[in-house]
């Protein structure tokens, strides 16, 4: 689902833009605006960052972001009709990527591309708004922070860039204190004096806006990341989505909460909870000490598996994938931690070359630093797998062990 310019100026209901969508608007002549750019023809696949193709996506996304169409003519702003665009190859399309990344500082991710039409083809590219601005171009020693002015592109002067500068540290701050709000809330009431809880929460850089999600959504959400966490990760160790209730439910505060299913004497061990708020805000809170370790036996509530940071990681990081695919959400702060209240120093577990759990490596721990981290749940399949990966030996490395056990490797990054 999604809310373009297009939506907008005809008055609809957020929805998967269509071939019909673009028709409609330009029959109804629909104008440009600040967050709308008509354009006839695609730019050239050759030196595309020398063309105007980084100008117009800074300007968008410097302006709160927008749409570009390609294949509609216009006369004074207003289309007037359809010309075919020609084919956007998959190769032109990482070209007009890379551009937005390399030509542009700070880079614009996120780019949402719609291929329309058959015999009159035209390609519509999604802006997200951003939160980094402003975003400069550059020609050769000289740069300039391009903007909307309405329906044309200008440049910004000295006290808009002083602004936008402000504006992104004020941001900043914002978000740290949601993040450092939601892990609180999250981190509340658990039996930390008893065993270990892990505690993981993310905000999306530019909060959700289509409005409150409903049950349906969320359930979606949730059963969408069970299969998610499964792409990167085996089933060795205890995973938290299999021990909440993620086919109902239950409603809070303007978010969506899956409840604690491990009810059970002998299985409140491995006690879980999961929230999705309507702004795509997503929290875990899972217990990690204490696990069981045989048919009758448990470990200390000090005593943490490292596969089980590693479970927690992996589907808290796939929850948040799938929320960002529900609410067309990219960049996302998160802040995963260990909280423990007790005499005993926190311990993480490994496991030997035989399987079995080792405590050799371990580095006793006083405290668990929180890990900080950016993750963009709008990239790539594997430079998602790369960015929980790197997240889960954050949260292991502290504790002395090396190797991770549950995750995959991910693909090694291209040169």
């Amino acid at each position: 689902m999604t809310f373009t310019p297009l939506h907008r100026a005809l008055g609809l209901s957020p929805s998967v833009l269509t071939d019909e969508i673009l028709d409609a608007a330009v029959a109804a002549g629909v104008s440009e605006t600040d967050d709308l750019d008509w354009k006839s023809e695609l730019p050239p696949i050759k030196n595309i960052s020398q063309t105007d193709v980084p100008k117009d996506i800074a300007a968008m996304a410097n302006s709160g972001g927008g749409m570009i169409v390609y294949g509609v003519k216009e006369s004074q702003k207003t289309a007037t009709g359809r010309v075919d665009a020609g084919e956007f190859t998959e190769g032109h399309e990482r070209a007009y990527r890379s551009a937005a990344v390399t030509a542009i500082s700070p880079p614009v991710f996120g780019l949402g591309v719609h291929r329309l039409g058959i015999d009159q083809r035209a390609v519509a590219v999604v802006v997200p708004a951003s939160v980094d601005g402003p975003h400069l171009i550059y020609k050769n020693d000289l740069f300039g922070a391009p903007i909307r002015n309405d329906a044309d592109t200008g440049w910004m002067r000295e006290r808009q860039v002083e602004a936008m500068y402000r504006a992104r540290f004020d941001e900043r701050r914002r978000a740290s204190d949601a993040l450092d709000s939601l892990y609180e809330e999250a981190s509340a009431g658990r039996d930390v004096k008893e065993r270990a809880w892990l505690v993981a929460v993310a905000h999306p850089r530019v909060p959700a806006v289509l409005g409150r999600p409903d049950r349906d959504a969320a359930r979606s959400s949730l059963k969408r990341a069970e299969l998610i966490t499964l792409s990167y990760s085996n089933r060795n160790g205890i995973h938290p989505l299999e021990n909440i209730d993620v086919h109902n439910p239950r409603p809070g505060l303007r978010r969506w909460i899956a409840v604690n299913t491990a009810t059970g004497e002998r299985e409140r061990w491995k006690e879980a909870w999961a929230e999705v708020h309507h702004d795509g805000s997503v929290t875990l809170a899972a217990a990690v000490g204490g696990h069981r370790m045989s048919a009758d036996g448990y470990f200390d509530g000090w005593q943490v598996e490292g596969r089980g940071i590693e479970c927690c990681v992996a589907d808290f990081a796939a929850l948040i994938r799938a929320v960002a695919e529900g609410n067309t959400l990219d960049q996302y702060e998160v802040q995963v931690g260990i909280e423990w209240a007790g005499d005993e120093p926190l311990q993480i577990l490994t496991v030997d070359g035989v399987g079995y759990v080792y405590d050799g490596v371990s580095t006793p721990l006083r405290q668990f630093t929180r890990v900080h981290s950016s993750i963009n749940a709008a990239s790539s399949d594997e430079n998602f797998h790369r960015e929980v990966f790197q997240l889960a030996e954050d949260a292991v490395n502290q504790g002395g062990v090396s190797n991770l056990h549950v995750m995959s490797t991910p693909p090694v990054e291209d040169v």
